[in-house]
């Protein structure tokens, strides 16, 4: 009973729940409104992060080809791996402004070409040696190499040259971007010693958490860096990642008490989980985005007006709500959205018009005959049938959804032949997510288990 109300409590703290219904539920629980109180005031007293312990994470999106190479993340595992190990210059925090963690500061020139970033000093690497802005140099050089395959070599080549001038790392960009710094925090970008052109799969970095095992595709375990330079992070003693990629497993990992945090929450479970003891469902602001591809250089897309009649006869809100179920936002045909910093949100939204989807596809030349889009059953995670929606003016094209595994497909019939024409739209919908940054390690309060999902991904 105790464990239970404190869990209410800690929920009302982090806004789940108001007072009132938490004195509510206290009291159909036979808990006085002097019991409740207390309780409420001891959990928010003990709500700083308490030291030790061990933090049990169950992880899905690892392999037995995982490497810990920070160049080569491509899915969450190895990016909680590298997170908990390593280090950038900097980080972006949830409200979009910028944490400064390996540099202490930076600066522009007038002209925005020239950064100069401040390297933090006194930090040591895991192996022991202290890092030198050499060491952020040869990283950042390392990434800039074709042959590294790294993630952020689209980021380094706008990058003209890189240079050492005291504790001053200085960048100079082939044009003026406001934007260096931020770019600067992406996540492949983990300072190594010597850049990790050695051995880039050692591990070693200037991270909370120091490597002791690593079975790719089966488990991780970390021990607090007792040289850690920010007291204010690491707080648990061990860190231990197991890989289930299984999510039925995964999350029943969770409800059991096996592991403390899981990720990758599909929508249609994320409320029945949410309700189960003990279990708390966390979702923040993510830069994931569905895609329905269209090569714009090829025919039929590198027309403009048949692009923007796909554009309009998409129901985005209903996708929103029906499939992600809520836990995510409209997209607007571009993949950034509010958890980008600089987000310019006074761009006007998009929205379903199935009559001017209709005008602009009979522009586009065809002659008004159905169309059908498939969407494979994996294409979201949750339901894949959506309402059918369809223009009744006469010879106007009609939209329908269809539940398939097959690849989306959009067939009609073009102006003047008889013959219907299939334009093939590349598999239905691709996933082109990038991990959101895993929970801050922090000890846990009373028995409270986490799981995590993005709650704005873009459709």
């Amino acid at each position: 009973m105790n464990s239970y109300l404190k869990f209410l409590a800690i929920s009302t703290l982090k806004g789940g729940m108001s007072r009132r219904e938490f004195m509510g539920r206290a009291s159909a629980l036979g808990i006085g409104a002097v019991a409740a109180n207390s309780m409420l005031g001891r959990v928010a007293q003990a709500a700083e992060p308490v030291k030790g312990g061990t933090l049990r994470m169950g992880l899905g999106g690892g392999s037995s080809t995982t490497s810990l190479d920070p160049a080569l993340i491509a899915s969450q595992v190895p990016f909680h791996v590298v997170r908990a190990y390593g280090e950038q210059l900097l980080e972006v925090n949830a409200d979009g402004s910028l944490n400064p963690r390996l540099a202490e500061s930076y600066d522009a020139s007038d002209d925005a070409k020239t950064w100069s970033f401040k390297i933090r000093k006194g930090v040591e690497f895991h192996n022991g040696q202290t890092m030198t802005p050499e060491d952020v140099r040869q990283t950042m050089l390392r990434h800039s190499d074709e042959d590294s395959k790294s993630g952020a070599l689209g980021i380094m080549r706008g990058i003209s040259d890189i240079r050492v001038d005291g504790d001053n790392l200085i960048i100079e960009v082939d044009t003026p971007t406001a934007d260096l710094p931020y770019l600067l925090s992406d996540f492949h970008l983990a300072i190594q010693p010597g850049g990790g052109r050695e051995d880039p799969t050692a591990g070693v970095g200037t991270g909370a958490y120091k490597i002791v095992e690593a079975e790719p595709g089966v488990r991780y375990t970390f021990e607090k860096f007792g040289n850690y330079w920010d007291d204010s992070r690491g707080h648990f003693s061990t860190v231990e990642m197991t890989v289930i990629n299984d999510a039925t497993a995964r999350n029943a990992a969770l409800q059991s008490g096996q592991v403390d945090v899981v990720n990758q929450v599909a929508p249609r479970v994320a409320g029945l989980l949410n309700r189960a003891p003990g279990v708390r469902v966390d979702h923040v602001a993510g830069r994931g985005h569905y895609v329905f591809i269209m090569q714009c250089d090829q025919p039929p897309f590198d027309t403009k007006e048949l692009r923007n009649a796909l554009k309009y006869a998409i129901n985005r809100e209903e996708m929103v709500d029906k499939i992600l179920r809520g836990y995510g936002s409209v997209g607007n045909d571009f993949p950034i959205n509010e958890s980008y910093p600089l987000f310019d949100d006074t761009i006007e939204q998009r929205t379903y018009d199935p009559e001017k989807a209709a005008a602009l596809y009979k522009a586009s030349g065809h002659d008004g005959s159905p169309i059908v889009l498939r969407v494979a059953e994996t294409a979201f995670p949750g339901p894949s049938m959506l309402r059918s929606c369809s223009s009744r003016a006469p010879r106007q094209p009609v939209f329908r959804w269809k539940s398939s595994a097959n690849p989306m497909m959009v067939t009609g019939r073009m102006s003047g032949t008889t013959r219907p024409s299939a334009l093939p739209i590349g598999m239905a919908v691709r996933c082109r997510t990038r991990c959101t940054p895993p929970p801050t390690f922090q000890a846990l309060t009373g028995t409270t288990r986490i799981s995590t999902m993005s709650s704005s991904t873009n459709c």
